[in-house]
């Protein structure tokens, strides 16, 4: 807390005025982050006409904005909620409320309702350990992320017959 104060011109005491604990504040710089990334999987979504076209624009607009240099970013893939048990029932929140676009997006392919679960976390899941290996320069982030739902397409088409 006093590293952010130095940062930000204030005296350490001061940020409590705005956050009652650490936790609120890691809480509110989540919230911020989940926002930023919904926000613009919403915006490419909304521009598809097609199930797969919307997967896919959520896909590359998902990992596009966890691969920027963003501190929210960071904060959002790499803090579990169980890390901070004050906190956890918030984290949780806010996760299954961004989760829950892609689980209304895998739902429009049709797949059975017994493999949405394992189709949604296997994608997520593989979009956000590109985190820890990814390399500015490399693949692009869109590129990634149609490759890993390239992976995927195959088997989810199968799960519908």
């Amino acid at each position: 807390m006093r590293d952010i104060a130095r940062a930000t011109g204030m005296l350490p005491g001061s940020i409590y005025y705005h956050f009652a604990s650490k936790d609120a504040l890691l809480v509110a710089v989540y919230a911020e982050g989940v926002q930023r990334i919904a926000g613009r999987v919403d915006r490419v979504v909304a521009a598809q006409t097609t199930p797969l076209k919307r997967l896919e624009a959520a896909c590359v607009a998902h990992l596009e904005m966890l691969l920027a240099d963003s501190d929210y970013a960071q904060v959002v893939v790499r803090v579990l909620p169980q890390d901070v048990p004050a906190a956890s029932a918030r984290l949780t929140a806010l996760r299954d409320d961004y989760e829950a676009r892609f689980r209304r997006l895998i739902a429009a392919l049709g797949l059975p309702r017994a493999r949405r679960r394992y189709a949604r976390l296997t994608l997520l899941g593989a979009l956000n350990a590109a985190q820890s290996w990814y390399r500015p320069g490399g693949d692009a982030p869109a590129r990634i992320a149609r490759g890993i739902l390239a992976c995927l397409r195959e088997p989810l088409e199968a799960a519908k017959r």
